[in-house]
């Protein structure tokens, strides 16, 4: 009896691990001028990303020795992208990094937050999401802008809560 196994495809699974390497390689080449407290941080995470990424090499490099799976990028993309809404979430993810300097850091996530949250649901509990959208975006604004004072690009609401913040004290 002969029987033929199919190989797995990895190809498409170490897309997104390649891309973090990259990622985080050009993430520590730029704090190198940060306060040591930043660097501590980033140096952190990111290597546990890049020992992540490397157990991963390492298990699909011993499958692809033993013949199990294959280098191959057929699975990368189905129809299953389209139905399960894959695609669209990947439209949004774009719209919200394109639009973040236009619209600033809490409108502009308050609509990716409700519009992801939308296609993973299939459109159901949509006030629910808003509300958890708004609270989540508006959090954010609230640990981020006024808590932290990070650098996230500011909107038409950054800009009027200046004023209301500015003009009330």
């Amino acid at each position: 009896m002969n029987e033929t196994k199919q190989k797995r495809s990895i190809g498409g699974e170490l897309v997104l691990p390649v891309a973090g390497v990259l990622f985080t390689l050009y993430y520590f080449s730029t704090i190198i001028d940060s306060p040591w407290t930043a660097q501590v941080s980033a140096f952190f995470i990111g290597t546990i990303l890049l020992c992540l990424c490397v157990a991963l090499f390492i298990k699909n490099g011993m499958a692809l020795a033993r013949g199990d799976a294959a280098m191959t990028f057929h699975t990368l993309f189905s129809r299953l992208d389209i139905s399960s809404g894959r695609l669209a979430l990947l439209m949004i993810t774009i719209g919200y990094a394109i639009l973040i300097a236009w619209g600033g850091f809490t409108i502009t996530t308050f609509v990716f937050l409700f519009l992801a949250m939308t296609v993973l649901n299939k459109g159901n509990s949509k006030g629910f999401i808003a509300l958890l959208s708004a609270g989540l975006s508006l959090g954010g604004y609230l640990l981020f802008i006024l808590a932290f004072e990070t650098r996230f690009p500011r909107g038409p609401f950054e800009t009027f809560m200046e004023l209301v913040l500015s003009n009330g004290s």
